[in-house]
């Protein structure tokens, strides 16, 4: 890519591989050199230790939070930048985000016990930031579990298949999670100073099916500073889904900021890697120098 930079970054500090300073040394080694860890509900990653660790080399690092909320039984995620990640009533609230995955992981798993799956409960609460993909890869990654999956998918599904099929509102194993709305983490967001950009938007028509009007109205109930508009969608059957040129049309009708984003949590093959590196995709340059100057803007 041209402009290297990527505002959408998993670590383990919530259902990414990498450690936060593993990140940083893969960007460094594909080039990318301006980056913000988004984990999921947490800034655990941002540490002074890690922020030095970035300065020495040489990677900008915007700090950065990915919050899960919901909406008319729609889970949308909504990405703040330049946070204040010693914000109190953020904190607070993220603390409180964490312990309800806890409590959902307990009550998802009694679910999927019954159902006949075997869960790892005991590992998994170890895990801080709980996810829907933590447990279906401990599901799909149990060898006891191989005879159910066979008998109910005819193969052993991928995890993005799992959790549309088992776990997702309506299906055998949904719990409901307690979420703050949209509009309250864009509230939440502002009040540590941060920028609000809508994450993913392609993503919400093909899992929620939820049309390009919900979406601008959600845009202007947010009252967003941006959109996630440059960003490589792989469905749960691995097709990959590019509608960039179409995001970008509706963020240039609200006057938003288009930003970019990897959404990296591994590497599997299937979905894109930090900088969206090999994706045929950039962000333009006065998309760029337009984001770049509201990042910079502390």
């Amino acid at each position: 890519m041209n402009n290297k930079i990527d505002l959408h970054i998993h670590t383990n500090c919530s259902d990414g591989l990498l450690s936060p300073y593993e990140i940083i040394d893969e960007a460094l080694k594909v080039g990318v050199n301006t980056i913000s860890i988004t984990d999921h509900d947490t800034v655990d990653a941002y540490t002074e230790k890690l922020i030095s660790y970035a300065k020495e080399k040489h990677i900008k690092l915007i700090p950065g939070v990915e919050i899960s909320t919901k909406l008319n039984k729609v889970g949308y995620h909504v990405l703040g930048y330049n946070i204040d990640i010693n914000n109190k009533n953020l904190k607070n609230k993220l603390k409180s985000l964490k312990n309800a995955r806890h409590d959902y992981l307990n009550n998802v798993a009694q679910k999927l016990e019954e159902l006949g799956y075997i869960l790892n409960t005991k590992k998994l609460s170890e895990i801080e930031i709980v996810t829907k993909v933590h447990i279906a890869r401990d599901i799909i990654s149990n060898k006891e579990n191989e005879r159910l999956l066979l008998k109910e998918f005819n193969e052993i599904p991928n995890m993005g298949k799992f959790i549309e099929t088992i776990m997702n509102e309506g299906c055998p194993a949904y719990v409901k999670k307690e979420s703050i709305t949209p509009t309250l983490a864009a509230k939440l967001i502002r009040s540590a100073g941060g920028i609000v950009v809508l994450a993913h938007p392609v993503c919400y028509k093909y899992e929620d099916d939820v049309n390009i009007e919900d979406i601008k109205q959600l845009i202007l109930d947010m009252q967003v500073d941006g959109i996630e508009a440059v960003y490589i969608y792989i469905d749960k059957n691995h097709n990959k889904i590019n509608e960039i040129k179409k995001w970008c049309e509706v963020a240039k009708e609200f006057n938003l900021l288009i930003t970019i984003g990897s959404d990296f949590h591994n590497f599997d093959n299937i979905h894109p890697t930090i900088g969206l590196t090999g994706e045929d995709v950039e962000l333009c340059k006065s998309d760029y120098d337009k984001l770049i100057k509201k990042l910079d803007r502390r």
